[in-house]
């Protein structure tokens, strides 16, 4: 079933695909490191994310260079308010021979980059989002199941809200991360004007495909996790709810609402695959730390007291520590 002798093998592979595939996307994104870590983090773990950024910070790039040094197929779908589910989802057309047919939309595709997710209604959101959570669509009664592996990478506009359509709580949740993408250093924007404005075009080449994906994804999940690193991943969730018994005090000051379940399973399964980046066979404290703050920023809600003194939700997080 697999090429390799045993997990730890297959872990040092991870390890070394994790290397090859960062200098592959260095190629074409410069800078955005974390950004990068954390994409991939989510891709190993079968999961999703949001990324928050203003435009032009090349998100498209940056997933249409991750597809290609992944070897996967890749659709970019722009959300608009007057999007519909079916422009996503594909739809029932009759042929020439008057018998109904499916026509497979968009999210027929391995990577998704769902632009501007906020722009558009929630019937529509609640679609690709059902998508996300099943890996399958329902069509006129029928099931068809969606390219393996699957991941959406969701964008939100921070500073446009006019016309927006915000994702709720409970649906936010769904994303594994939410990846804030800042402005590149003065170093960084140099070098992308100079690459950008030029005639020079990367060559990129493949790295993994989808089967050693879909293994390693597996190999992520059997990684050995210790008992006190889960406590710890459930602890710092507890933490973040303010009616719970072993909430913290910053908790109390600046949170209204806090982060469900899927808050710790996420930070277990971030750790792991976090680990394994870094060449472990076992998660610590610090690697459930490296994840917890994308995993948790859009699961905790700021009360007012929060808001009107400007506390940043990372600041918040980071005392939960």
């Amino acid at each position: 079933m697999s090429q390799y002798a045993n997990d730890k093998e297959a872990a040092d592979a991870l390890k070394k695909a994790y290397g090859e595939l960062k200098n592959e996307i260095g190629k074409v994104i410069i800078g955005q490191e974390d950004t990068v870590h954390l994409v991939l983090t989510s891709i190993f773990c079968q999961a999703h994310s949001l990324l928050m950024g203003v435009p032009g910070l090349a998100k498209t790039l940056l997933v249409q260079t991750i597809s290609k040094v992944l070897d996967l197929d890749f659709n970019r779908i722009q959300f608009t308010p007057d999007l519909m589910p079916s422009d996503i989802l594909g739809s029932e057309t009759m042929d020439a021979n008057h018998k109904f047919q499916f026509v497979k939309g968009p999210i027929f595709s391995n990577i998704i980059l769902a632009d501007e997710i906020n722009r558009t209604p929630p019937k529509t959101q609640a679609a690709l989002l059902e998508a996300m959570q099943e890996k399958q669509v329902t069509v006129a009664g029928h099931n068809h199941q969606l390219a393996k592996p699957f991941f959406v990478l969701a964008t939100q506009n921070p500073i446009e809200q006019e016309g927006t359509y915000p994702l709720p709580e409970a649906q936010l949740d769904r994303f594994m991360f939410n990846i804030v993408l800042d402005y590149p250093s003065y170093e960084d924007e140099v070098e992308i004007i100079k690459r950008t404005t030029s005639n020079i075009k990367a060559e990129l080449k493949p790295i993994l495909n989808a089967e050693q994906i879909i293994r390693f994804q597996q190999l992520v999940r059997e990684v050995p996790i210790a008992d006190n690193v889960i406590e710890y991943a459930v602890g710092l969730v507890q933490r973040t709810r303010p009616n719970n018994g072993s909430t913290a005090q910053a908790t109390k000051d600046f949170l209204e609402w806090g982060a469900g379940p899927r808050a710790a399973q996420f930070l277990v399964l971030g750790a792991k695959c976090n680990a394994l980046f870094k060449g472990k066979y076992s998660p610590d404290i610090e690697d459930v730390q490296a994840v917890a703050k994308p995993i948790l920023r859009h699961r905790i809600v700021r009360n007012f007291k929060a808001e009107a003194e400007g506390i940043d939700v990372d600041n918040i997080i980071q005392k939960l520590y």
